[in-house]
């Protein structure tokens, strides 16, 4: 790559710049770019929503605050990964209401359901707030998928191309640039169309 990205990140010559040349180089820019847009993207959903997967999820078990925006991203298939700044608050105003109590263990609350939020969570359950994030990142707009779906797809295309420079044989090497510099061709294409 001739070129050099030093507004965003990327500098020196190609993507591995002045963190060290070849295929490390361009691991540790992918990381970089991983974790930019990963904050960036997600799907934004009612305040209701996080209240309804924390009582769902709290219904199942008990769990600490982690553990429940780990359990949401997976139920929403990584489209929708509440901020702490969200989930926290919910819980408090949670136990505010005495649906929820905490144990502290160790520095670190588990949070449970009261037997009043277990009655409360039960006659809520009308549907998963996880598949309704899902959905709404990817079927929403008439079958398209979610503009959140480029990026991720863009980065498991660079990890894997990072995994073929890593391990690959030269021929595997100059086969998967082969491969990536038509995918280039072809997103320029669509990009062209009317």
């Amino acid at each position: 790559m001739s070129r050099s990205f030093t507004s965003n990140g990327f500098s020196g010559s190609g993507f591995g710049g002045s963190r060290g040349g070849g295929i490390e180089g361009i691991w540790e820019a992918m990381e970089e770019f991983r974790s930019r847009f990963e904050k960036k993207v997600g799907t934004r959903v009612g305040r209701g929503d996080v209240r309804a997967a924390v009582l769902t999820l709290l219904s199942e078990r008990p769990m600490h605050g982690y553990q429940i925006i780990q359990e949401i991203e997976e139920r929403s298939g990584g489209s929708w990964k509440p901020s702490a700044g969200s989930v926290y608050p919910t819980l408090q105003l949670l136990a505010d209401e005495g649906l929820v109590s905490a144990d502290e263990s160790n520095g670190r609350k588990t949070y449970a359901l009261t037997e009043a939020g277990l009655v409360v969570a039960a006659s809520s359950a009308s549907g998963s707030p996880f598949a309704t994030a899902a959905e709404s990142d990817s079927d929403s707009d008439g079958g398209r998928r979610g503009r959140g779906a480029l990026p991720k797809a863009g980065f498991e295309l660079a990890q894997i191309a990072a995994q073929v420079g890593r391990t690959g044989t030269p021929e595997q090497v100059e086969q998967a640039v082969a491969e990536l510099e038509g995918a280039r061709r072809r997103l320029y294409a669509i990009l062209a169309q009317d």
